[in-house]
């Protein structure tokens, strides 16, 4: 077992469901310009960066040149995949056969690519897989089902599934601290901050029949919550690209908002005859650039 490292990750039910049943996805790349309030999609730069029948999804930058993602192969299994944007190389940093591995990211040292893996008997727990080629660790033997995850201060945040599921902050081995029930499937640390930002689903608002889900923070010294609004309706995915602006998708239109104001703008549309419903994202401040999940047609 790793010492000093924990785990976050959230999970629904409807993540356990689509481990069975991924549809068809590729990663596009687009570029960017400009910082904070200023940001700005140069939306006629976006195109495929995977062109395959199979799932490429959960894209998370590693470093200033390269990002990992999860790909199945033809037989279904889902690997976890480098891509460097400085060779245009695709590399397996894992091919495991009796196994999937979904939700790659950094941890906090930058000695492991963490990753949720579904196990030969169906446990979804959460791995370490060493930089440096060493063969993968598990780190919480006793945490199943986790799903989603993102890390702070070399611990992490949990999904934990159950009755209900549970948001959970993982101080120390069996000191697990709950921070909220009922939660959506967006964990993430907010940029420069002690924060874990997530969707409340205890704190709903409908508009033209779709669900608009609170966007909540809690800060992990001071064990207070903060409001940010709430989400576009019915996308569940979002991510910081600084420490006051969040983005979120809907169709195949990306919007910005200041976590300040309560109103989202558009930063234009995608235009694609081949893919549609942008879902997951991963944002680059050094190259500029925004990769993100579409669905196939």
């Amino acid at each position: 077992m790793l010492k000093n490292i924990s785990l976050l990750a959230f999970l629904s039910l409807g993540f356990i469901q689509s481990l069975h049943a991924q549809g068809a996805s590729d990663l596009w790349v687009v570029d960017t310009e400009g910082k904070g309030g200023k940001f700005k999609l140069l939306t006629q730069t976006a195109n495929p960066l995977t062109n395959r029948p199979e799932y490429d999804n959960q894209p998370n930058f590693i470093n200033d040149s390269e990002m990992v993602f999860s790909a199945a192969d033809q037989k279904g299994n889902h690997d976890i995949i480098l891509y460097s944007f400085r060779t245009g190389n695709f590399t397996n940093l894992s091919k495991s056969p009796d196994r999937s591995e979904y939700s790659p990211n950094l941890t906090d040292c930058k000695q492991y690519i963490s990753a949720v893996v579904v196990e030969p008997d169906g446990k979804q727990r959460l791995w370490l897989y060493p930089i440096i080629g060493e063969a993968p660790e598990l780190l919480y033997d006793d945490i199943a089902p986790v799903g989603y995850y993102d890390w702070y201060d070399n611990k992490a945040a949990m999904f934990v599934l159950g009755e209900p599921n549970r948001l959970v902050y993982a101080r120390g081995k069996g000191d697990l601290q709950e921070i909220s029930k009922n939660i959506g499937r967006s964990v993430k640390n907010r940029p420069n901050t002690p924060e874990i930002s997530f969707l409340d689903r205890n704190d709903l608002e409908s508009t033209e029949g779709r669900e608009k889900v609170a966007i909540k923070s809690f800060n992990l010294k001071t064990n207070t919550f903060r409001s940010l609004g709430h989400s576009l309706p019915g996308s569940q995915d979002l991510i910081w690209i600084d420490k006051n602006h969040l983005l979120m998708a809907k169709g195949n239109e990306i919007f910005i908002k200041n976590v300040k104001d309560s109103d989202w703008l558009s930063l234009g549309k995608i235009e694609s005859s081949t893919h549609q419903n942008i879902s997951r994202m991963a944002y680059s401040p050094e190259l500029n650039k925004l990769v993100f999940v579409m669905n196939r047609n």
